[in-house]
């Protein structure tokens, strides 16, 4: 069985990733990004801890531990150049990553998936190991979405499109028809905390969180879990809502116990077909 390196930003899942790919029997090695992976995370697992800049070593890394398929998994805040500090390897790989070293964090990672797999490795999406970890289609709580949360989901859908060409962000939080908060460099937690201080009086709003028109979905896919669903209460929403087969659901069921017990509706569509939904 081809042996899996997964390239390590923080929060849990690139240790789910590990453990189930272990579990199927997968020989595992994690290059943890300095600064960003959890040591507790991907300390059960064979791993190097190396800072981003240093991309010739990282490079160098899996392949002497044989890595053949790379996974990309957990956020990582993009330094500027100058912190970047790039190594001898590293500013050759990052002059052949080109413009899009600039652009937007969708073109950012098709550039970097591009030159992974010049350098020989087959670059797959974190759900390809994980299996289940897609959120499904339709209602998953108790608690279903009224009329003019549907109409706050609508509008959610048109401004994450919108956010997503321009490949700025992934989510938008809507309220009474308002556009209260939106995704960009600093995450979804950070927008929703940001958000409930704008909340306002009455109903509460609905986070819409969408994959990118066009989006690689070998990385960065959208992801919400029970923290989300956390600090969504904090901020005053009343529903979460995701695109179906194309969101990593964190903990599925602790995910949907949360909103049951906060109040919420966790809600997965097709934007394509949103008027199919509950």
């Amino acid at each position: 069985m081809r042996k899996l390196g997964i390239l390590a930003g923080s929060g849990p899942l690139p240790g789910r990733v590990a453990a189930a790919a272990r579990a199927a029997g997968r020989e595992v090695f994690i290059v943890g990004l300095e600064g960003f992976a959890e040591i507790p995370v991907i300390a059960p697992f064979d791993h190097q801890i190396i800072r981003l800049g240093a991309a010739g070593r990282i490079v160098a890394e899996l392949k002497a531990h044989g890595c053949q398929d790379l996974v990309m998994i957990g956020p990582v805040r993009r330094p500027t150049l100058f912190n970047l500090r790039p190594d001898a390897d590293g500013a050759r790989l990052v002059a052949r990553i080109g413009r899009a070293a600039f652009s937007g964090d969708d073109g950012l990672l098709k550039a970097v998936i591009r030159v992974l797999g010049e350098e020989g490795f087959a670059v797959i999406g974190a759900h390809d190991i994980l299996g289940e970890a897609l959120g499904p289609a339709g209602l998953l709580t108790k608690i279903a979405p009224d009329a003019e949360a549907m109409a706050d989901i609508a509008r959610g859908i048109d401004v994450a499109r919108a956010l997503g060409a321009a490949d700025a962000g992934q989510g938008c939080v809507v309220q009474q028809g308002l556009v209260i908060a939106l995704e960009a460099v600093e995450g979804t937690d950070a927008m929703l905390q940001r958000a409930g201080g704008l909340r306002r009086p009455g109903p509460g709003g609905v986070l819409v969180k969408l994959l990118k028109p066009g989006q690689d979905r070998r990385a960065d896919l959208p992801t919400i879990g029970p923290v989300t669903i956390a600090l969504a209460i904090a901020a005053g929403l009343r529903g979460v809502v995701f695109e179906a087969e194309a969101t990593i659901l964190i903990a599925q069921a602790d995910s949907i116990a949360a909103a049951n017990q906060g109040g919420l509706f966790l809600l997965g569509i097709d934007p394509n077909n949103f008027g199919d939904s509950p």
